[in-house]
């Protein structure tokens, strides 16, 4: 089972968080079928967006945004905060050759960009207010860096983000998937957190663990060392949509009488596929009908 926790360390003056994602990058992968490089982008950018809601409190939605120069073009994934995500890709097909230690180049397919945070709040009490929009320029496009680097300048807290994604040549092409944030928070002891880079900097990559059978309390223990811990929540983490066929008629509906009298006429029916999770919706020429005589009352 794929979740989530969060905690403190050192007296409540490091926030944590650790994942496991496998299930949940096996299934987005699934959906959108994208190469070998963009699946290793596109996990980590699941896993962190999950990671980073964790740190925030009162939104609605999270929408973490990639806008790239490089082959991908962009990348998105959006969490509501109970546990589930989705994302999609712009061009998930690309592909390009590993870089010179034999590992797959995120960083070369995502290339240089703008990192953008939505945060959107007010849904569940009737409210529409202001989506709080933060950006930074990507510094690697290696994902985990990012993450750190929106963290430090945009919320002034030093943070180390480790992600990660194992595939394997045979199915499950997803072998194992997951990520920590460790964050600093004001009054954290500058020993304990030199003690902490260290640690990280000497840990095995997160992958190995979970591959291995890790639970989120060892990829803690993993990052943190000798540093203490206390799980304050866990949770579990699931890829799910929002979409429906209900929300694909009301869409149609919006497009107006005389695209929906198209359908009818022309391509006797309709298909909406929707970009999140690649789910296609049919609708026969009655259920257009339907619609066309509401739009027309």
């Amino acid at each position: 089972m794929d979740k989530i926790i969060q905690g403190t360390a050192a007296n409540g003056t490091i926030r944590v968080l650790s994942a496991i994602t496998t299930g949940v990058v096996r299934e987005a992968v699934r959906r959108h079928d994208p190469s070998p490089t963009v699946s290793a982008a596109f996990g980590r950018v699941l896993t962190g967006t999950l990671l980073l809601g964790g740190t925030f409190k009162d939104y609605d939605r999270l929408t973490v945004r990639i806008d790239s120069s490089g082959p991908v073009g962009g990348i998105v994934a959006e969490t509501n905060g109970r546990g589930t995500v989705r994302g999609y890709v712009k061009n998930p097909d690309v592909e390009i050759p590993a870089n010179v230690n034999g590992k797959f180049n995120v960083g070369g397919i995502v290339g240089d960009g703008t990192f953008y945070v939505i945060r959107e709040s007010g849904f569940d009490i009737g409210l529409h207010k202001e989506p709080y929009v933060g950006s930074v320029p990507l510094v690697s496009g290696e994902i985990g860096e990012d993450f750190a680097y929106y963290l430090a300048k945009s919320e002034q807290l030093p943070s180390a983000v480790l992600l990660g994604v194992l595939l394997r040549s045979n199915e499950p092409f997803v072998a194992a998937s997951g990520g920590v944030l460790v964050q600093m928070l004001p009054g954290a002891n500058e020993q304990i957190i030199t003690m902490i880079e260290d640690t990280i900097r000497n840990a095995p990559h997160v992958t190995t663990a979970i591959n291995a059978g890790a639970e989120p309390e060892d990829l803690l223990k993993l990052a943190l060392g000798e540093v203490d811990f206390q799980v304050l929540d866990e949770r579990e983490v699931t890829f799910q949509c929002n979409c429906s066929i209900e929300r694909a008629k009301t869409l149609i509906a919006s497009l107006g009488a005389a695209e929906v009298e198209a359908m009818i006429n022309e391509d006797k029916g309709a298909v909406m596929t929707c970009g999140f999770c690649n789910e296609s919706y049919e609708l026969a020429e009655a259920e257009l009908d339907e619609i066309l005589q509401e739009a027309n009352s």
